[in-house]
């Protein structure tokens, strides 16, 4: 199943992309949406996003190249194969500065259209094959942006609608939420605590009440995920024993 999202303020570009979607030979859920923030608000994911650039809802502040951006700077579980759909030339240099797969121009032909349908949905098919291993994090703080190596981050700390990174040294204070990076980092971190998501490289013991890291810490450990936290500890030292 290929979660497809189309992202276009027009009501009949989008009946007639979600038209040439079903065309396709393969099995898509498909879900449409008229602004950007209407696409931001709803959580479900998506591996498939053809969007409109010039969103001119009157209800709508942002466009479609500001709702790339937004996309890119959030720590998703699976970011979308995002794939501008468009009248305007003039974007095509700015939407690969977000990272956009493809840009086709309104109106769309339909051989054009399966070709790249064809190849997005390789690649989607192929990751989920072939899952990434991530090794670091970009978050933004402020204006900037940060990459982080996973082995410099003994903890996440949820802290007023942000989090903080605890770092082999010093700290950092990013726009995140804390279930974003669980679902992101969930092979090698582990949520021991609505307050807390740990790296279990780092755990070096742990009681019925609370977890203790490399650098001395001690975190409470929620009675609630104690037993699914023991079994993921466990099976994260299996895996790093070869067994």
């Amino acid at each position: 199943m290929i979660r497809t999202a189309i992202c276009d303020d027009d009501t009949k570009t989008r009946a007639y992309l979600a038209a040439l979607v079903r065309e396709q030979p393969y099995r898509c859920q498909i879900v449409e949406y008229t602004s950007a923030e209407e696409c931001l608000a709803d959580r479900r994911e998506m591996d498939l996003l053809f969007l409109d650039i010039a969103l001119h809802s009157s209800a709508s502040r942002l466009d479609g190249m500001a709702l790339a951006r937004k996309l890119r700077e959030t720590a998703l579980a699976v970011q979308p194969v995002i794939i501008f759909v468009t009248g305007y030339e003039r974007y095509v240099f700015e939407a690969f500065d977000v990272g956009a797969f493809q840009y086709l121009l309104k109106p769309v032909d339909e051989a054009k259209f399966a070709q790249v349908f064809a190849r997005a949905a390789a690649q989607i098919l192929d990751r989920r094959e072939h899952p990434p291993t991530i090794r670091a994090l970009t978050l933004r703080s402020a204006n900037a942006y940060k990459t982080i190596s996973l082995d410099r981050i003994y903890y996440v700390e949820s802290s007023n609608h942000k989090v903080v990174l605890h770092l082999k040294k010093g700290e950092f204070a990013c726009y995140a939420r804390i279930r974003d990076l669980e679902m992101e980092l969930q092979n090698q971190f582990f949520r021991i605590h609505k307050g807390y998501l740990v790296n279990l490289s780092y755990v070096t013991g742990y009681s019925k009440t609370e977890v203790t890291l490399a650098n001395g810490e001690k975190l409470l450990l929620s009675k609630y995920k104690y037993q699914d936290f023991v079994k993921a500890y466990l099976s994260f030292l299996k895996q790093g024993a070869g067994l």
